[in-house]
């Protein structure tokens, strides 16, 4: 898609060849389309929590842009190598809809070792809500019936990808 940049002092833009020989500069939404082609081959080619860094980039670039709520998991294998990334539900501006029956149906299906759960707020603040405490700890028991861990539930802002393991709340 991208064939290379484009540069002079007073611009630099990322190039798309439309046909062959023919180049036009490249929309926004192509270029974070490339990117999060680019950190989604990073996590399938890689054990997941050995790049932390790349998990949180490709959230944030997924998620942080976005004016709704949505809520989706990582499913992970035995390895914990990526599976696949599943938006499972959309909300309004402030909540969305989480059914356990669906999130447990998902993880059978791809056969998934485990999963990280995660969401966006598009208000800016990462901080979990009682509510996402309480989501967290219903799916974790679910999951658990059929032998699939909840490695973390990660909220996503704009600027920041809080993680609920690491305050202790998952």
């Amino acid at each position: 898609m991208f064939n290379g940049l484009f540069s002079t002092p007073a611009l630099v833009a990322l190039m798309v060849e439309e046909a062959p020989g023919v180049y036009r500069a490249a929309t926004e939404q192509e270029v974070v389309s490339a990117a999060q082609g680019v950190l989604a081959k990073q996590m399938r080619d890689l054990p997941l929590f050995d790049s932390p860094s790349a998990v949180r980039d490709y959230l944030r670039m997924r998620l942080g842009v976005l004016s709704y709520e949505v809520f989706g998991v990582l499913l992970l294998d035995s390895q914990n190598r990526l599976i696949d990334w599943v938006e499972l539900f959309r909300g309004t501006l402030t909540q969305t809809s989480v059914y356990p029956r669906e999130v447990v149906k998902l993880a059978m299906e791809k056969n998934a070792a485990s999963m990280v759960l995660v969401h966006n707020h598009p208000s800016g603040t990462a901080q979990p809500s009682r509510a996402d405490e309480a989501l967290t700890q219903t799916l974790k028991t679910a999951l658990a019936l059929v032998d699939t861990r909840v490695l973390d539930h990660f909220i996503v802002t704009s600027e920041r990808v809080a993680s609920m393991a690491e305050m202790g709340l998952v």
